[in-house]
């Protein structure tokens, strides 16, 4: 057992490689519409929004959605999850400061398709919206 004065301690600086840039959650409707208009990369596993937003600061925000054509609520959550760990592998090293970005789920795809597709999916479509 670990005495108690070093329990609750953990080293908050994350893992070696974590992105230098700060990572948020985007909560507000509108930001969601603001990234809907912007520049979009479809794969077949999901469709990636990104925005840059031009305001100056560094943090990245992330969002996600599945709506009810993705199924039920345990295949709407599972493919949230699936994005979540996406974007925490690849989109969290590759993000660019000051830039919003959502991933939609696809019906069927987002939930079946392999773990490896979807990683080279996003690497694709990271790389398609950068470029314009």
């Amino acid at each position: 057992m670990t005495p108690p004065e070093s329990q609750g301690t953990r080293d908050r600086a994350g893992p070696e490689g974590s992105p230098a840039v700060s990572l948020c959650v985007l909560r507000k409707r509108a930001d969601f519409l603001k990234a809907a208009s912007a520049r979009r990369q479809g794969t077949d596993g999901f469709l990636l929004q990104a925005r840059d937003r031009a305001d100056g600061e560094a943090t990245v925000r992330l969002g996600f959605t599945a709506s009810k054509k993705i199924g039920n609520a345990v295949a709407r959550n599972r493919a949230k999850r699936r994005l979540r760990a996406l974007a925490r592998e690849v989109l969290g090293p590759a993000a660019r400061p000051g830039w919003d970005y959502v991933l939609v789920a696809r019906p069927g795809a987002t939930v079946t398709r392999s773990y490896a597709d979807l990683r080279a999916d996003m690497e694709r479509a990271l790389r398609s919206v950068h470029r314009g």
